[in-house]
């Protein structure tokens, strides 16, 4: 098992978060697109991160095109002497269309020509082959001497998708090189739902299960005492309340026939009242919580992510670490010990 953490939110500390990553024997460090661009994160890790992988998990694919992702990603490849791993997601369409101001149509199909489109003009530069690329949602077809930068590494960056629905998850597993596992997720739905839409991208995709690698990770509740897991469990409810008010995500209640619960979130979290993120949150039992999240002391959250995830999972991530260097380097070592998938 590959261990994976992620960047703190203020990029100020991202150099001692990658300083300290890299002591405790983390396999990879990567940013989440959420107050700041993951690009520039990633480039600051990459100089205080020798050695470790880095990247986004993920950054906005539909806030750009394929171009300037393509530049961003083969830049950081070339700055990290090919350590970089470029993880993509789709965002919902009020963020595209209000907060970035792009086009929104068709995101599944988009994200599958976004990903060939990625790669083509990835492949143009190492080959100096004309570049030639022309689908429904984009069009790159010029590309001089003069903008082809210099490739020095022996592969382009790996492209990970972000996948929540079936529909996305296929594209992932048919195009792209690796599928990062939302938070909100049970084991019952990668049962039901995603493992059969992974099966059936590999197969459109003359791929088999070892072309692509999986990260898991989600919800983790864990503390040193009684009251920071308590606290931490409270953080989580209301982090479940709030993805699953999302439509889109729908799919994950029906898996368990809670359809009716992600119906009156989600009317909830349009109503103008003060007081609606906390009647949302007062809706998560400590039952449906438990579906979505490890609860663990510190010392036993390795064992416990193996249970969850240790037969499918390729990577794992693990939230932005506090507390005890000595424990969280003796989780990393469980992990990674006890992770190797194909001989479950």
């Amino acid at each position: 098992m590959i261990v994976d953490t992620s960047f703190p939110a203020d990029l100020s500390e991202i150099k001692d978060a990658s300083i300290l990553a890299n002591e405790l024997g983390f396999d990879g460090i990567f940013a989440a697109e959420v107050k700041s661009d993951p690009f520039v994160a990633s480039a600051v890790a990459s100089q205080h991160a020798p050695g470790m992988d880095l990247g986004t998990k993920i950054a906005v694919a539909f806030a750009r095109t394929p171009m300037t992702t393509a530049y961003a990603a083969h830049g950081l490849n070339e700055l990290s002497g090919g350590r970089f791993h470029l993880g993509l997601g789709t965002q919902v369409r009020a963020h595209i269309t209000r907060r970035f101001s792009m086009p929104w149509s068709q995101p599944t199909v988009r994200m599958r020509e976004y990903v060939v489109a990625m790669k083509e003009i990835w492949e143009s530069w190492r080959t100096n082959e004309p570049l030639a690329f022309k689908g429904e949602f984009y069009e790159h077809s010029l590309m001089t001497e003069y903008f082809v930068p210099e490739t020095r590494t022996q592969s382009a960056p790996p492209v990970w998708l972000a996948s929540v629905g079936p529909r996305l998850t296929e594209v992932a597993a048919e195009v792209a090189d690796g599928i990062v596992l939302h938070g909100f997720w049970t084991r019952e739905y990668m049962d039901k739902v995603m493992m059969p839409a992974i099966d059936r991208g590999l197969e459109k995709g003359g791929r088999t299960r070892d072309d692509l690698a999986i990260t898991g990770g989600g919800f983790l509740i864990t503390g040193a005492t009684a009251e920071e897991l308590a606290k931490k469990r409270e953080l989580i409810r209301y982090q479940v309340a709030f993805y699953g008010s999302t439509p889109s995500y729908r799919p994950v209640w029906e898996a368990h026939d809670m359809g009716e619960l992600g119906d009156r979130l989600h009317t909830l979290s349009i109503e103008k009242s003060a007081d609606r993120w906390q009647r949302m949150t007062s809706l998560i039992s400590d039952e449906v919580l438990d579906l979505f999240a490890v609860t663990a002391e510190p010392a036993n959250v390795g064992t416990a992510l193996l249970a969850r995830h240790g037969d499918y999972a390729d990577r794992i991530s693990i939230p932005a670490l506090v507390g005890d260097p000595d424990v969280w380097s003796k989780t990393i070592a469980t992990l990674r010990a006890g992770g190797d998938r194909t001989a479950q």
